[in-house]
């Protein structure tokens, strides 16, 4: 039986979301804890992509292959799992789906929000999970790059190298951004991106980047001539891990049930 997980996380407390040597990733602990429900030594836990290190999750997406033999069902497995795993991991939902529901190659589009705050002073409790960024800030310069970002774009200015060899694929910086927004609360910002698919950092480097225009440290002709003229040069200004949220993983509606739009507290 082929099992659905929506999953939440305090990024601090991870290494990303990928299996490392050490074995201290999101990814790690939740096999880790499903290996000792069935007393097997591996059980391999497919997620719908990477997060890095002090990156956060509201609605990460896995997989899983039970046993036939077992007749958990998926509100079992969600009791079990979280009694068992570290309160920085929390599964929010699980649910039996077919047999060639892929949690990585099924999704269509994913969601990430970007958190920065604006205080003079960073709350304590904020620490890891916002960016402090109380400089003078011109809101219609960061609405006028933002504004650019939705559409079909070459992000090779706004990736960095993972070292698999992929940048160097024809189209592989190519992605489509559907909706980027900004929201405004007191003494916060949140940035949007919703898109098919998103490179590694790039994000963090679409938020750095538009900072830097709003901040008044580059000019807005800086960033157009890097997302319209891929090539001539890169972005290096990255935002910092701990304000960023995978919030949701889209998917066909008939690949499931679930609501992959878990409520943000």
């Amino acid at each position: 039986m082929r099992y659905k997980l929506t999953l939440a996380y305090d990024g601090r407390a991870f290494t990303g979301w990928q299996s490392q040597p050490h074995g201290r990733s999101a990814q790690d602990v939740l096999e880790s804890r499903l290996g000792r429900i069935l007393e097997i030594p591996l059980l391999r836990v497919h997620g719908a992509g990477r997060t890095d290190a002090g990156v956060h999750a509201l609605g990460q997406v896995a997989h899983f292959d039970a046993p036939d033999a077992l007749t958990m069902g998926g509100a079992e497995w969600q009791r079990a799992l979280n009694a068992r795993l570290p309160p920085a991991l929390r599964v929010l939902a699980c649910e039996p789906v077919a047999p060639i529901f892929n949690a990585q190659f099924d999704a269509l589009g994913k969601m990430y929000h970007y958190r920065i705050c604006r205080l003079p002073v960073l709350p304590p409790l904020e620490h890891g999970l916002a960016w402090h960024a109380p400089y003078r800030m011109d809101a219609g310069l960061l609405r006028a790059a933002l504004y650019t970002l939705p559409g079909t774009h070459d992000f090779s200015a706004f990736a960095a190298n993972r070292g698999d060899g992929k940048e160097t694929l024809p189209g592989y910086a190519v992605r489509t951004l559907w909706s980027v927004e900004c929201e405004e609360t007191p003494g916060f910002l949140t940035l949007k991106f919703h898109g098919d698919g998103f490179l590694y950092k790039m994000v963090r480097l679409l938020t750095g980047s538009v900072m830097r225009v709003a901040f008044g440290r580059d000019p807005l002709a800086w960033f157009t001539t890097l997302l319209d003229s891929p090539g001539t040069g890169k972005s290096h200004h990255v935002a910092p891990a701990g304000g960023l949220y995978l919030q949701q993983v889209d998917y066909p509606p008939d690949s499931a049930s679930h609501d992959h739009n878990p409520q943000i507290l």
